[in-house]
């Protein structure tokens, strides 16, 4: 019989919670490491809809990449919408593991999956991880080979997220070889993309300010939405525990959407 430990520790050694950032949540957020379980189901965020799935699929735990709770609560009741959720799932006896930015940095994380994925060469981390562990860090960055215009990156990058839209900072004919990545909400880390030369840098989201200051740098900034940055990885961290545990049935939430959708503005008036 697999226990939750057991999962929590393949996720541990997967991402080290000390790859997370100083204001991170991660690790087991609730439940009881040493019951046993048989239903996994992993997702990007618990909302409304994957809380609901998890209760009527009978889940054991979630393994949600953005935590909840995410910030301290000074109450737990059914007044704001953490507080229902975990009463929810707790009422249920749904356990709750969050890897969030120790999953972004990992040595086979988010945006590493995402760097070899667009097929860049030499991928490195743009910040540094733990010494020890090599091949961590925040973001990557490497060189495509060749190099592509900016309007065939965004195609490749569509089609790899399965978009249909997404903003860009800079010209079509913009000529991109060395590239950044970072996934969620990353703006922060345009000075080290420029720092180790990226043509561009591509993220979930970042602010109005942030993309005025790329423009102004001459560096392409391609957002492809928070959701789209992240949710492909958590739907390969399902088939990654599957791997590791044949026992276990897992997958990822089938109700999780996107929040912002793109529309098409008609002309009729």
């Amino acid at each position: 019989m697999v226990s939750l430990q057991d999962v929590c520790g393949f996720l541990e050694e997967f991402a080290p919670p000390r790859l997370a950032e100083d204001w991170d949540n991660v690790g087991l957020l609730v439940g009881h490491a040493h019951r046993p379980i048989q239903r996994v189901m992993t997702c990007l965020t618990i909302t409304p809809a994957s809380a609901d799935e998890a209760v009527e699929e009978r889940v054991d735990v979630i393994v949600s990449h953005h935590p909840l709770p995410f910030r301290p609560l000074r109450r737990l009741t059914s007044e704001t919408t953490p507080g229902r959720l975990l009463l929810q799932l707790i009422g249920a006896g749904v356990a709750i593991y969050s890897p969030h930015t120790a999953f972004d940095s990992a040595a086979a994380g988010i945006n590493q999956q995402w760097a070899e994925a667009l097929e860049l060469q030499g991928i490195q981390p743009l910040l540094a991880g733990e010494p020890d562990l090599p091949g961590t860090g925040t973001g990557r960055y490497g060189h495509l080979e060749p190099p592509r215009t900016l309007a065939q990156l965004i195609l490749r990058l569509k089609q790899l997220l399965g978009l249909q839209g997404l903003h860009a900072v800079g010209a079509a004919s913009q000529l991109v070889q060395h590239v950044g990545i970072a996934c969620g909400a990353a703006g922060q880390l345009l000075e080290p993309a420029i720092r180790a030369g990226c043509d561009a840098l591509i993220t979930g989201e970042t602010n109005f300010h942030t993309c005025l200051e790329a423009e102004a740098r001459g560096v392409a900034l391609l957002l492809t939405g928070h959701f789209a940055s992240e949710r492909f990885a958590v739907e390969n961290l399902a088939q990654r525990i599957q791997q590791a545990f044949d026992e276990l049935t897992v997958w990822p939430s089938r109700r999780e959407t996107d929040p912002l959708c793109w529309h098409a503005v008609g002309t009729e008036r």
